[in-house]
């Protein structure tokens, strides 16, 4: 045991890598800089998504969410009864796991995984509740960085639980932040920059108490420290994006001098090496001497077990809260491709929680005026090109999209192809729209149906149907509409959603489709005709679909009513009546954290029917 290292993950909440270390002169981080002098710094280290459940849930079990099917934020598909968890192997072998404390692991799953991964986890879990000598994986979850505190929580609160705790001097001037050129120039969004450095001086402060507390208990000489944060910062532009703001992460590893030839270098150096995080977990196993699970995706980078350095790594952007959505994306070191099949749908979505904090409504005035910049317009306009393709090397924010370059068509070929490999690979389960993935997985998981030899999920008709949104001309719609497979029927349905306009073949099997017997197809095409006008009959298809017993489909039809604005104003009463049905599931006040997966789908349904109630109803 005791050439056994110990293992601690030190994880930052919603947070790029905006360190000192890193090369932000803006930033205060010297615990942090410190750690990165005295370990190997990572340049090309990825989140698998840009939000937190759906990439904690790749991170305990070595794979991406997209393969067990819970890529959707708070979704608790179930999976597959032997995924439990990378630490549960560490503990087979001898480790004491601690963990502090979040867990949100985006699974049906999820208390049989903390009951056999943890040893503790709670608010007071500490590697120094083991017995004498054992060895230890200890994790520390940090949320000082996190959206709420750096652009959510009412300025006063900020400044009552965050900045009080900093220096006169490490209090960041408004009047000196960095505004990238994809932000307008405002007194809140430089107010919001500057508290957001707060935040994670605040943060830095704290790594810097764990690790003091490792040196009081004399344990540094045999620890291995990551420090990491779990993907992109909260401000706009960031999370929920898969551009390299939202996806890009810092990893900091510190090896001890017992366990330097376990480092790729020597102390003070970095490494370009591409990491993702379903390769944290098979890591950790590797350095503890410990089995890696046959069906872990991620490959090791350090360890006895650790395999050759990978090409790429990968992304994916699904439904977040209350906005929808479908984007996938694989980036080398030098070139990051994006795919965006709903290219109708803007990168910045209205969505309740994070339109609490004042710095997105400067983007919706923004979108309102004809005075944006090419950057602000990517990111605050209404719609999103199909592909995107950069040059991070030369472009690290992502600001020229290369895709339409004939000096890159090799490039994005290549790309496109080894993201389309990937996806069929790795059985991608974002295709399957979510409340008919809940009726074709019944009795089973999503990850088994996507292996099962059944015929009921076809991958690859999804995708090619997915891939036309955008693309493809009104006859490829309305054979897909017209397809025994519902969910090319749902594709189909969004690609004429996504249309500049209908033929009146088109609104004829829309509205066919509205007595389809999958609720996904019946919304959709509902959806679809709305969005061009035809309100009719599609609006009372939606307002039906608030009455739907799957919470899924509830969901989905109340963001269309919410999206469709005055064009489904005649929804109003049923909107009402859906508020207070969803209200008895979540009554208000219930803690955001409670994870129940009826109360999340009812929280979310609640974010578009409040959202539609408070301009056209009493709300």
């Amino acid at each position: 045991m005791s050439d056994t290292p110990n293992i601690l993950w030190i994880t930052s909440e919603d947070m790029s890598p905006t360190l000192g270390c890193y090369g932000d002169a803006y930033a205060t981080t010297p615990y942090l800089d410190q750690l990165a002098k005295d370990g190997v710094l990572y340049t090309n280290a990825s989140a698998t998504a840009p939000v937190c459940s759906p990439s904690r849930s790749c991170l305990i079990n070595g794979l991406p969410a997209t393969s067990q099917g819970t890529q959707q934020m708070r979704s608790a598909f179930p999976i597959p009864e032997y995924m439990i968890g990378f630490p549960s192997v560490l503990r087979e072998v001898g480790q004491y796991t601690s963990n502090n404390v979040k867990t949100d692991y985006n699974s049906g799953n999820w208390e049989a995984i903390i009951a056999a991964s943890w040893d503790e986890s709670s608010d007071n879990a500490h590697w120094r509740n083991r017995k004498a000598d054992q060895p230890f994986f200890s994790i520390f979850n940090l949320m000082t960085s996190h959206q709420s505190r750096t652009m959510v929580w009412p300025y006063e609160q900020f400044l009552s639980e965050v900045q009080s705790k900093l220096e006169a001097s490490e209090i960041h001037d408004p009047d000196k932040a960095p505004i990238p050129p994809y932000y307008p120039d405002t007194p809140v969004v430089r107010k919001t920059q500057a508290r957001f450095y707060d935040c994670v001086t605040a943060m830095d402060k704290e790594v810097g108490a764990i690790l003091q507390q490792l040196e009081d208990d004399g344990l540094a000489e045999n620890t291995i420290v990551f420090f990491y944060s779990d993907h992109g910062s909260g401000m706009p532009r960031h999370k929920r994006t898969l551009l390299d703001s939202g996806i890009k992460v810092s990893l900091i590893i510190r090896f001890p001098e017992k366990h330097q030839h376990l480092a790729p270098s020597a102390p003070g150096t970095r490494a370009d090496r591409l990491v993702s995080f379903d390769d944290f977990g098979p890591t950790a196993l590797s350095l503890a001497g410990a089995k890696i699970p046959a069906y872990m995706e991620g490959q090791p980078f350090l360890g006895a077990a650790a395999v050759s350095r990978r090409e790429y790594t990968y992304g994916h952007r699904d439904r977040v809260d209350e906005a929808h959505d479908l984007a996938r994306s694989v980036r080398n070191k030098q070139f990051l491709y994006i795919r965006n099949y709903m290219p109708h749908l803007g990168y910045n979505q209205p969505t309740a929680w994070p339109d609490l904090g004042e710095i997105p409504h400067e983007f919706y005035a923004l979108a309102k005026t004809e005075d944006m910049t090419v950057p602000q317009k990517h990111f605050a306009g209404p719609t999103r090109q199909l592909e995107e393709l950069y040059d991070c090397q030369a472009d690290p924010q992502n600001l020229k999209n290369l895709a339409s370059s004939s000096a890159y068509h090799d490039v994005l070929e290549r790309m496109r192809a080894q993201l389309q490999e990937r996806i069929h690979a790795s059985r991608d389960l974002g295709f399957l729209p979510e409340a008919l993935a809940w009726k074709l997985s019944e009795g089973s998981t999503p990850y088994e149906l996507a292996r099962s030899s059944s015929g009921a999920y076809d991958q690859s008709r999804l995708v090619n149907a997915a891939s036309q949104v955008g693309l493809g001309t009104s006859e490829d719609f309305l054979v897909n509409l017209k397809h025994h497979d519902p969910g090319v029927r749902f594709w189909g349905a969004v690609g004429f959603s996504a249309a500049k306009s209908l033929s009146s073949k088109a609104i004829d099997s829309l509205t066919d489709a509205l007595s389809d017997d999958i609720a996904n197809v019946r919304i959709e095409a509902a959806n679809a005709l709305a969005r061009h006008g035809h309100t009719g009959k599609s609006i009372p298809i939606l307002a039906a679909a608030l009455e739907e017993e799957n919470l899924a489909a509830v969901q989905h039809a109340a963001r269309a009513i919410e999206l469709l604005g005055e064009k489904a104003k005649a929804a109003l009463p049923a909107v009402a009546a859906c508020d207070v049905r969803m209200k008895a599931i979540r009554p208000p006040g219930t803690s955001p954290i409670v994870v129940d997966p009826d109360k999340d789908k009812a929280m979310f349904v609640t974010f578009s029917t409040e959202a539609f109630l408070k301009q056209f109803g009493s709300n």
